[in-house]
This record gives structure tokens, C-alpha cells and sequence, in this order.
């Protein structure tokens, strides 16, 4: 497969959303299946998109005692993340540009809609099941792609952007 038949346009960074979820796969459990998407997401072909309130969910849950962080290893996941992102003001969560967006069913994650769909985002990555059930709805559906990280690294893979 080559770069024209990804469902991406590859010829600029891809503009990306990553759940909560997502940032603690890559960069705390640094899962070793993703290790190419990682290194996309670290590298100039995706512009990671965020907002104050994403990145306080972030940082409250680096601080889980489940996760058993120090305060400096948080501070450090917590930096490290931040400096790569594009951080957007804040929206609306009811309408976004004269655009009723679906509602997730967990608010919590209603954020990350918005802030794809305000973003332009070409994918919103997530594992949360609540957020995937929105991909075919309108008018996310062929406007923002909602997707696992291991969707995506699968299509980057087969696009040529990424080397197995």
C-alpha cells in the first residue's frame, strides 16, 4: 500500500487527539506494541493537539496511586507530553461552530470531541469504547477519524509512513 491509499492526506503532519488513555499507553506503559506509533507521535508527521482541560485530566491522572508515580516522574511524563502539543483555548462543549456535536456517554471525554472537531483533527485516538461508538455519527463521520492507537499505527504501517 502506498501513501495514496491511506485515508489520510500523508503529504502534511497529521493532526492527532489522543485520550488520556493513549498518552499513558505510549508514554508511561511505553507498550512495546506501539512502539511506531510513538515514534509518529514524536516525530514532525503528527501535530499533537491539546487543551488546559485535557491536559488537567493528564495530570491528575499521572498522580493515580494505582500508577504508583513519584511526583517527579510525573512531572517528568507531565512535560514531556506538553511540550510536543499545540494547546487550543478553550470551547464550548454544547456547540462548536454553529455544530452540534454527538454526545459521548461518558462526559468526561466529551472534551476530546470537541477539541477534534474545533482542532481539525484528522483522528481522534482512543481505547475507550464510550468515544469509538461516535466514529459513524454525525457529523464526526468523514471529518474526524475516531480510532485506536493500534488502528492507526496498522494504517500507517500499511501507508509506508511508519517501518514495522
Amino acid at each position: 500500500m502506498s501513501e495514496t491509499d491511506s485515508p489520510f492526506d500523508l503529504s502534511r503532519p497529521l493532526r492527532l487527539v489522543l485520550d488520556t488513555n493513549v498518552i499513558m499507553a505510549l508514554w508511561h506503559f511505553a507498550d512495546p506494541a506501539l512502539r511506531a506509533f510513538r515514534a509518529f507521535a514524536e516525530s514532525p508527521a503528527a501535530v499533537l493537539l491539546s487543551r488546559a482541560e485535557c491536559l488537567d485530566e493528564l495530570q491528575r491522572v499521572l498522580a493515580y496511586s494505582q500508577f504508583g508515580l513519584e511526583p517527579a516522574r510525573q512531572l517528568e511524563l507531565f512535560e514531556t507530553y506538553r511540550a510536543r502539543v499545540e494547546c487550543l483555548p478553550a470551547a464550548s462543549e454544547e456547540e462548536s461552530d454553529g455544530v452540534v456535536l454527538p454526545r459521548c456517554g461518558d462526559r468526561d471525554d466529551q472534551k476530546f470531541v470537541v477539541l477534534a472537531w474545533e482542532g481539525k483533527a484528522d483522528a481522534l485516538v482512543t481505547r475507550d469504547k464510550l468515544v469509538l461508538r461516535l466514529a459513524r455519527r454525525a457529523p464526526l463521520r468523514g471529518a474526524v477519524a475516531i480510532l485506536t492507537p493500534e488502528r492507526l499505527q496498522a494504517d500507517l504501517l500499511k501507508s509506508g509512513v511508519l517501518a514495522p
